[in-house]
């Protein structure tokens, strides 16, 4: 019986969805690099999480400005909860997350909500929650959504 349990631990650790949060923790947010990048005060040190799922105009793009700021008015100097979901897969190995607020809102969701984001389908394709919130978007020609040709940042 204790192998049969060990077994079933282990296979169910193994077939765990990748969209399954490794491990959540709790910080101040101490930077906003980017309307999808922030640093959170983690374990003594500034830790960059990138929003998972999501991508919002780069630094130049139309709607970058207006990105980051919106960023920056829901979570500088508030403890946020980083939800885990591992690093990047780029060269800044970056911590992936969802940043969930005080009153439960996520950040990423509502960058998606506001129209200052595109749902990352590339890394994230099974997330039909974004998936309805950028239609959302979309749908009532918020912010970037105003331009008949937006130009995704990938």
């Amino acid at each position: 019986m204790p192998r049969r349990f060990f077994l079933y631990v282990a296979l169910s650790l193994i077939l765990l969805p990748p969209s399954v949060a490794l491990a959540d923790f709790s910080g101040p947010v101490v930077g906003v690099t980017d309307g999808d990048t922030i640093k959170v005060l983690h374990n003594g040190k500034a830790e960059k999480i990138r929003l998972y799922g999501i991508d919002c105009p780069e630094k130049g793009q139309p709607f970058a400005n207006r990105a980051k700021q919106f960023s920056l008015q829901l979570v500088f100097g508030k403890e946020v909860t980083v939800k885990d979901y591992g690093l990047d897969n780029t060269r800044f190995k970056r911590t992936l997350g969802e940043i969930v607020l005080a009153d439960g809102r996520v950040v990423n969701e509502e960058l998606l909500r506001a129209g200052l984001a595109w749902w990352y389908r590339k890394y994230v394709p099974n997330r039909e929650d974004l998936a309805a919130l950028e239609e959302e978007a979309r749908t009532a020609n918020r912010r970037l959504w105003a331009d008949p040709h937006p130009v995704p940042p990938w």
